[in-house]
C-alpha cells in the first residue's frame, strides 16, 4: 500500500507582505498599494525634494506646523477603497493629534488629514489619474498637484463620490491662495512652487 501524498499549504504573502519586501530590497523607493496594486516610484531629483522642502517651509510660517496641526512628508495615509490600500503623499497637513489616529503598517486615518500635496515625478500619472479618485474616495478636503511636467499647480477640493467638485488650475505667472479649511490661509506664487524647469 503506498501513501498518499502530503498536500502542503503553501503560503501566499498579502499584499501587505509583498510590499515590505519591495520596501526591504530597493532602500529609498516609495513603496504603495493604490486600488489594490502595488506601486514602486524610485527615489525623486533634486529638485523634487527642493520644491518639498520650500513648501513644508512656507507652510510651516504661515502657522500650520503648531499646536493644532502638523506639516508632514512622507506620512502614511490608509485608504479605504481595499483592505490593505495606503498612499504615501509627499506632503500633508495634518490635525495636531494624527498619531493617536494609526490604522496599521504606519498609516493613518484619512480623518486627520486636511490636505495632501505631490509634487509629479516619475508617477506622474498615477499623481494625475489615480490619486485624484483615491485621495476624493477618502474624504481629502484638499489635493495640491504640482505637475512639474505642464507646469501647473492644480488645487482640487471638494471631495464627493470619489471624485473632486472643483479643479482649479494655475499658471507660472499667478498667485494662489490655498483654502482656508487647512488651518491658515496661505498664498503662493505658482513660479516659487514650480521651481525652474528640468
Amino acid at each position: 500500500m503506498s501513501a498518499a501524498a502530503v498536500e502542503h499549504p503553501v503560503h501566499q504573502p498579502t499584499l501587505l507582505e509583498l510590499a515590505d519586501e519591495i520596501s526591504d530590497k530597493h532602500p529609498g523607493y516609495r513603496v504603495e498599494i493604490l486600488g489594490s496594486q502595488i506601486t514602486v516610484t524610485p527615489p525623486a531629483d533634486m529638485q523634487h525634494a527642493a520644491a518639498l522642502t520650500d513648501l513644508s517651509v512656507w507652510l510651516a510660517t504661515a502657522g500650520l506646523h503648531s499646536k493644532e496641526s502638523k506639516v508632514l512628508q512622507a506620512i502614511g495615509l490608509w485608504l479605504p477603497e481595499g483592505p490593505s490600500d495606503y498612499a504615501i503623499p509627499d506632503l500633508a497637513v495634518v490635525e495636531a493629534d494624527c498619531a493617536d489616529h494609526l490604522i496599521e503598517y504606519n498609516c493613518y486615518d484619512p480623518v486627520v488629514f486636511r490636505m495632501v500635496l505631490e509634487v509629479t515625478s516619475s508617477d506622474y500619472g498615477t499623481d494625475l489619474s489615480i490619486k485624484p479618485r483615491l485621495y476624493a474616495g477618502a474624504g481629502i478636503p484638499v489635493y495640491v498637484i504640482v505637475d512639474r511636467t505642464s507646469r501647473l499647480v492644480r488645487v482640487l477640493t471638494e471631495p464627493r463620490d470619489g471624485e473632486y467638485r472643483v479643479h482649479a488650475v494655475h499658471r507660472p505667472g499667478e498667485s494662489f491662495t490655498l483654502p482656508a479649511s487647512i488651518g491658515a490661509e496661505v498664498t503662493l506664487a505658482v513660479d516659487a512652487v514650480l521651481g525652474p524647469e528640468k
